[in-house]
């Protein structure tokens, strides 16, 4: 999706450099996160930041994209000071935890509401905005994907998952919804976007508030990620905040600032993280092991490409049940609490 979203029409950037530079910033930045943070996040460019980048700076703001870059490059540099000091940390640690449980559920909301999308149960509604979508092959693809993985979760499959989607993606291929990969193997594109940043260009000052923009962005972006996917699967110190979050949000600076040198738009840790964690995977090795996984996008980038957007579904809706669970903690007649805690928990999805 990534690479699809900055080489849009109007963009001037090929799709193959953006599709190499994605699998470098998930590559890179994903052992960074397992190997310094020792944490289990992936890290890769964040959906938004990359519309926000392709859309608003590019298309609509008329800044080349070498200049865009640049920007990118700059609010990564901001962050990583930022970073450096508690100043991050201490944002963080002061949301109250409640809201903390709000935003997982929230989230879980958002990567339900997103699978629904995927799956053509929900579409847009000219006069109430969402309504039912054609219910077609994608919704009962879906429902085959959501049992075979909740049947083998219930079984402590760890592939539970993976099944899932392999199952509906086969289907797909067989049936003819998809049409399988004609290659299975392409060269990666170190000469179109990678190292292009123009990064003395993004210094002029009309450009300082998509840098402030960007940076801001990506920071509750990355802050609501460690929050809610830490409170969710309970990977929590025994203040009961987040473990090792400075350094989990240092990486996350870094995949900025990376992504930019790549030739993508801002990288930030993934919330989809959670599906991993549920599996069972919850150190630095887990990271590790899942950036190992990227590297070979860098030539299989046609099998990739051939999975459907619905494989997937099944998965972000079974995730969103187990982010939402913390939920349940927060007391909701207590309308001092409750109020700002269903604000932000309903917020996220429609926002």
């Amino acid at each position: 999706v990534n690479p699809a979203i900055l080489s849009t029409t109007g963009t001037g950037i090929p799709f193959s450099g953006a599709l190499t530079a994605t699998v470098l910033v998930c590559f890179t930045m994903t052992l960074l996160m397992g190997l310094y943070a020792k944490l289990p996040f992936s890290v890769a460019p964040g959906m938004g930041l990359n519309a926000f980048f392709a859309y608003t700076l590019v298309i609509n703001g008329g800044v080349p994209w070498p200049v865009a870059l640049g920007i990118t490059f700059w609010a990564g540099v901001v962050f990583l000071l930022v970073s450096a000091t508690s100043i991050r940390e201490q944002i963080a640690l002061a949301i109250p935890r409640t809201l903390r449980s709000a935003t997982a559920g929230g989230i879980g909301l958002l990567l339900t509401f997103i699978g629904l999308q995927n799956a053509g149960f929900v579409a847009a509604n000219p006069a109430t905005m969402v309504g039912v979508g054609p219910l077609d092959h994608r919704a009962l693809l879906t429902l085959l994907g959501l049992a075979i993985s909740v049947w083998l979760t219930r079984r402590n499959n760890p592939f539970a998952y993976l099944a899932g989607m392999g199952a509906v993606t086969a289907v797909a291929w067989m049936a003819g919804y998809v049409t399988p990969p004609s290659s299975w193997l392409a060269p990666p594109d170190f000469s179109s976007v990678f190292l292009k940043a123009d990064v003395m260009g993004a210094l002029a000052w009309s450009l300082a508030p998509a840098i402030v923009t960007v940076m801001l962005t990506d920071l509750f972006d990355s802050l609501s990620t460690f929050i809610g996917v830490s409170q969710a699967a309970n990977m929590l110190d025994e203040r009961g905040e987040p473990r090792r979050l400075r350094q989990g949000l240092a990486v996350d600076a870094c995949a900025t600032l990376g992504a930019a040198v790549f030739g993508s738009s801002a990288g930030t840790a993934y919330v989809e993280s959670i599906a991993g964690i549920r599996m069972g995977g919850r150190t630095g090795m887990t990271a590790v092991v899942t950036a190992l996984c990227f590297l070979p996008c860098l030539f299989i980038a046609p099998v990739a490409g051939a999975i459907p957007a619905f494989a997937t579904s099944a998965v972000l809706i079974l995730v969103g049940v187990s982010m939402f669970q913390p939920v349940t903690a927060i007391p909701f007649d207590e309308l001092e609490i409750a109020v700002p805690a269903f604000a932000t928990l309903i917020l996220i999805p429609l926002t």
